[in-house]
């Protein structure tokens, strides 16, 4: 029997070749913020990249590298979560993306590595969406309650329910569906960026789900798995503090995986809370994530084969 689980030790990031504003995703993704000079962008997004990896290795967890290329030139590589993810069932699962510079970063050398996993029994590949406009950008589009194969996903270009329910049809998940939506009314792009699911408890702005019956649906969802709720507010949520990720290092210890800006938005009494289930780590991404408008848990993808 297959055991299923909600966090893993492995995973795999994917090292900028170049690194900038992408004006493709600017017209949905109200989290990036254009530079004032994109000078020396990719060697500063580089070395937060490197320093993240260090982090991440210090910490116990097993951080497979790859390095991007200019073949074609892609600035929101770093952010691979979004068009591939793995499942302890033997899936790899390639998803159709928004933006065209986007779709081409399913880059030979990337899917070499993961296809030779072991483990990887199947690809379902979802990316033939794009040809009909429709879209599903992976962990980032859907929060993934692994254990209880429960998708919680927000509504959104990015997030077409079509492609939602191809996704769960095949991998045999349930669909929690609602709508965010920041304070000037705008949808949240991506639910990874409102919302992580760890193992006994979400963290989640429910001040973004603007329909009670929805919030309560959302919320009754999470209590029938058993996980505690953990709030967070907008500013929080626009400080990254809802794109976390729970990892477990190699002694077994949870990992709760945040940037600086994220951890420094958080009060004393959310702080405590997360801290009573693991240990926080936070690398600062200020350049990633002001211009990519994707921040920590954006950057990984799990490995679960």
């Amino acid at each position: 029997m297959i055991q299923r689980r909600q966090n893993t030790g492995r995973v795999l990031m994917v090292r900028p070749a170049f690194f900038g504003f992408n004006e493709d995703t600017a017209s949905n993704n109200h989290f990036q913020q254009r530079p004032l000079s994109s000078d020396d962008l990719t060697h500063k997004a580089q070395e937060e990249f490197d320093a993240y990896v260090s982090l991440l290795r210090n910490a116990g967890v097993e951080v497979i590298v790859v390095q991007d290329n200019n073949e074609p030139p892609t600035p929101d590589a770093v952010f691979p979560n979004n068009w591939f993810s793995t499942h302890v069932t033997g899936e790899l699962v390639l998803y159709p993306m928004f933006a065209p510079n986007r779709q081409l970063e399913r880059k030979q050398q990337i899917l070499l590595t993961i296809g030779m996993m072991p483990g990887i029994t199947k690809i379902f590949n979802l990316s033939g969406f794009e040809k009909e406009h429709l879209f599903l950008e992976g962990t980032g589009s859907m929060c993934l309650d692994r254990v209880n194969r429960v998708v919680y996903c927000c509504a959104s270009e990015r997030s077409a329910a079509p492609v939602l329910k191809e996704f769960c049809d095949e991998m045999e998940y349930q669909t929690v569906f609602f709508h965010a939506s920041d304070n000037e009314g705008s949808p949240i792009y991506h639910t990874n960026v409102m919302m992580s699911v760890a193992r006994d408890y979400a963290v989640v702005c429910m001040e973004s789900i603007r329909n009670a019956e929805e919030r309560e649906r959302v919320s009754a969802a999470f209590a029938a798995t058993g996980h505690d709720l953990l709030p967070i507010s907008v500013e929080q949520m626009n400080h990254f503090a809802g794109n976390m990720i729970e990892l477990v290092n190699q002694s077994g210890e949870r990992l709760m995986v945040m940037s600086q800006s994220a951890e420094q938005s958080l009060t004393d009494e959310q702080k405590s809370f997360i801290l009573s289930k693991g240990r926080i780590i936070a690398p600062n991404l200020h350049t990633i994530e002001t211009i990519g408008g994707g921040s920590a848990r954006c950057m990984i993808a799990e490995i679960f084969v």
